[in-house]
């Protein structure tokens, strides 16, 4: 692998979170709006006021790399998994007091450390180098990702602390924290979410002790050394390795969810050396992919200074897990301060068993926005992006229903459906079609489109 491991995908939770595109039918539309009034300062971008980004009591200058928003801003340091009784923090609790009781060291303690207040402003370095992610990997794009500026950016991932983790002498700990990331808008989709990732590294005596006839099986095979790179895995290290990561992870699943959960593996195609796997589990009557993991790359535990040893990662996300637990249909309502929603989660002990109860349907709201793309500078994610600064939550979903080119001009048209919906209150027409046309007005002067509208 290139990376540690696959990025975190869910391929499918329920039939409607990720339901096809189409259109919306038997609610409220409204379309092509047509008011002049000025917008509210409330949804309006404000610009930085100077030249640099202060953050968490760190100045950080910005440069042509810089394109974290305000909006953005004001979610670093919220803090979810870490405040107490709500539902990403009863996530993390129970992988952690899953891993407390059944991994213990010697001495009887934990096994596993846990860090779960780590900065989630990093280093480039840090988020990509370190993990070995080429410099031309898709992965470092600024349409995906939120950069500070050339230097530092919000982790995409919590992987991005693996590597000084390692390098401080650990061998099996857990890392919790708000990672960030540039994507499409939907039920299932948030630019802030949270991921949990656990890394166990093992020597060879470590590996090998409880094997019958173990003394003579190596991690590596016989080949060259570099002070970057170890030899390649032995074929008995790397099933090992496989097969008790296999076992962790199927027994903190069932732990969560049941012990009637049926959990299944795909084998991916790499290389014997790198190999990786997803976890596939069937809750409810849907498979569901939750989990990217594999074994580490060994140039990376070599660089962190963990000479010879070989381990594994994995990486799961709280919203993912809890939404499934809870019954949570909308990813927004984790950061809800509604008393209604947080309430519910108030309980004697962390596994008590909770299902959400949705507070009032609101009515959604349909906008349709068109225009005209710049040749060749147009991305998807900034339009996502300038949405959400401007409607925030209000926006429950963004939909591209329709896309045409003109026969003569060969320009691009996109046709794309804005569904609002409040999750705590009726929204009216009118502050509906204000924010609409503060997102069309900025579309226009950001993204450099030809409104049709």
């Amino acid at each position: 692998m290139a990376m540690l491991w696959k990025f975190m995908r869910v391929a499918k939770y329920s039939k409607t979170a990720l339901s096809p595109k189409g259109k919306v039918r038997g609610i409220p539309t409204h379309s092509r709006c047509s008011s002049s009034k000025s917008v509210p300062s409330d949804f309006a971008a404000s610009a930085p006021p100077s030249n640099s980004v202060e953050l968490l009591g760190k100045s950080y200058p910005q440069d042509d790399f810089s394109n974290v928003t305000e909006k953005i801003l004001s979610k670093v340091g919220k803090n979810l998994h870490n405040r107490k009784h709500h539902p990403l923090w009863l996530i993390k609790e129970q992988v952690k007091d899953h891993f407390y009781k059944h991994y213990v060291g010697r001495r009887g303690t934990p096994l596993f450390s846990v860090y779960d207040g780590l900065s989630p402003v990093v280093t480039v370095q840090q988020n990509f180098d370190r993990l070995l992610i080429p410099q031309n990997h898709t992965s470092r794009r600024k349409e995906d990702n939120y950069y500070l500026n050339r230097e530092h950016m919000l982790r995409a991932h919590t992987s991005a602390h693996q590597w000084d983790l390692i390098h401080s002498g650990l061998d099996a700990f857990l890392a919790v924290g708000d990672v960030y990331r540039r994507d499409t808008i939907d039920s299932t989709h948030y630019p802030v979410f949270h991921q949990l990732e656990g890394v166990r590294l093992f020597s060879c005596h470590e590996l090998f002790s409880n094997i019958q006839d173990g003394e003579g099986l190596q991690l590596f095979e016989q080949g060259h050394r570099t002070a970057h790179k170890q030899e390649c895995h032995t074929m008995e290290a790397v099933r090992l390795v496989e097969f008790n990561l296999k076992q962790v992870l199927t027994k903190l699943m069932a732990h969560i969810f049941g012990d009637g959960l049926q959990v299944r593996w795909v084998d991916c195609c790499f290389p014997f050396t790198h190999p990786s796997f997803e976890m596939e589990i069937n809750f409810q009557g849907e498979w569901m992919e939750v989990l990217g993991c594999g074994v580490m790359e060994q140039q990376l535990v070599n660089s962190a200074g963990a000479q010879d040893k070989i381990g594994w990662a994995f990486g799961l996300g709280l919203e993912r897990l809890a939404m499934i637990l809870y019954d949570i249909p909308d990813i927004r309502l984790f950061w809800s301060e509604d008393e209604r929603f947080l309430k519910q989660f108030i309980g004697p002990h962390i596994w008590q068993k909770i299902k959400f109860q949705p507070l009032s349907r609101y009515p959604p709201l349909i906008n349709d926005i068109s225009f005209w793309l710049p040749s060749e500078t147009y991305c998807e994610n900034d339009f996502y992006d300038l949405v959400r600064t401007i409607g925030g939550d209000l926006i429950e979903k963004v939909i591209l229903v329709d896309e045409f080119t003109h026969p003569k001009t060969k320009k691009v048209s996109h046709c794309y459906r804005l569904v609002y919906r409040h999750p705590e209150r009726t929204l009216t027409q009118d502050e509906v079609r204000h924010v609409h046309q503060a997102i069309g007005e900025a579309a226009v002067r950001g993204l450099g489109v030809e409104g049709r509208f």
